[in-house]
């Protein structure tokens, strides 16, 4: 499966975007889904994740309550709307997909990755 991740850019504090993440290829709905991101100079970190179904979502701590994962599985999309954005979210975000439904915090478990769209959150 191919990923394509979009929707990133500039805002401000306290804006919002929404991400897209597209599948190709083998429909996105075999795949428990979820969004990482990567600051200048720091590791890689779990931001959301959602099932197959969408029945279920897990989020950092750092993000619950202000982002919110979804997905479309008849389009192949999955989303992150971003809301009350601090400029601590600054970084690439990365959509990608597993096939198994466990350790969905964990980004060495995933089998298949996106490009990365950047999102700056100015002060």
């Amino acid at each position: 499966v191919q990923l394509q991740a979009s929707g990133g850019g500039l805002v401000q504090a306290g804006g919002s975007l929404r991400l897209s993440c597209a599948a190709s290829g083998r429909t996105s709905s075999s795949y428990a889904m979820g969004w990482f991101r990567q600051a200048p100079g720091k590791e890689r970190e779990f931001v959301a994740a959602i099932n197959r179904s969408g029945g279920s979502t897990y989020y950092a701590d750092s993000v619950k309550g202000r982002f919110t994962i979804s997905r479309d599985n008849a389009k192949n999309l999955v989303y992150l709307q971003m809301n009350s954005l601090k400029p601590e979210d600054t970084a690439v975000y990365y959509c990608a997909a597993r096939r198994d439904v466990y350790l969905l915090r964990v980004a060495a478990q995933y089998d298949y990755w996106g490009q990365g769209t950047l999102v700056t959150v100015s002060s």
